[in-house]
């Protein structure tokens, strides 16, 4: 999957080759890098990559990201340009979404598996909270990019479980 990015105003292009936890991917024309990817806690991801550790903690904004990094700070554009259409550009799609779970709880179901492709509604993982379970849904058809539930896992609330594209 390629992807246009504005890094501080800088535009490049990268190419996803792999999802994360065991993340591929390809910035510009330079060599293909992997990084290890692990997502701790809601908005921060601890990157291996190359030998050395990083912690990015990540906050949403509309339209862009901003990315603290060992103590700088990265506003990031992301636009995928398989996703632009007259109904897309109106309603501001995004490209990809994160599933994240609406209270804390324990993971007892992982319905999908990465490379999986879902309708809308269909659903993604099962959280039980307060012995209820909440199954967690897709919200729009796609496939899904990463899983980062593990079924006995304890989830907080606002923990991405799954992304879509």
């Amino acid at each position: 999957m390629k992807l246009q990015v504005a890094i501080n105003g800088i535009e490049e292009t990268i190419e996803i080759l792999a999802p994360a936890p065991d993340c591929r991917f390809r910035l510009g024309q330079d060599a293909e890098r992997g990084a290890e990817v692990q997502v701790p806690e809601p908005g921060v991801y601890s990157v291996l990559m190359g030998g050395r550790s990083y912690d990015a903690r990540v906050e949403e904004h509309p339209n862009r990201l901003v990315i603290a990094l060992q103590g700088y700070r990265f506003e990031v554009a992301v636009r995928d340009p398989r996703r632009l259409s007259h109904g897309d550009a109106r309603r501001g799609r995004q490209a990809i979404e994160s599933i994240a779970s609406p209270m804390p709880g324990r993971v007892v179901r992982v319905l999908v598996a990465p490379g999986d492709a879902v309708e809308t509604g269909q659903g993604l993982v099962v959280v039980e909270a307060m012995k209820m379970q909440n199954e967690m849904k897709s919200p729009r058809a796609g496939r899904v990019l990463s899983v980062a539930a593990r079924e006995g896992a304890t989830v907080t609330a606002g923990e991405v479980l799954a992304t879509v594209e």
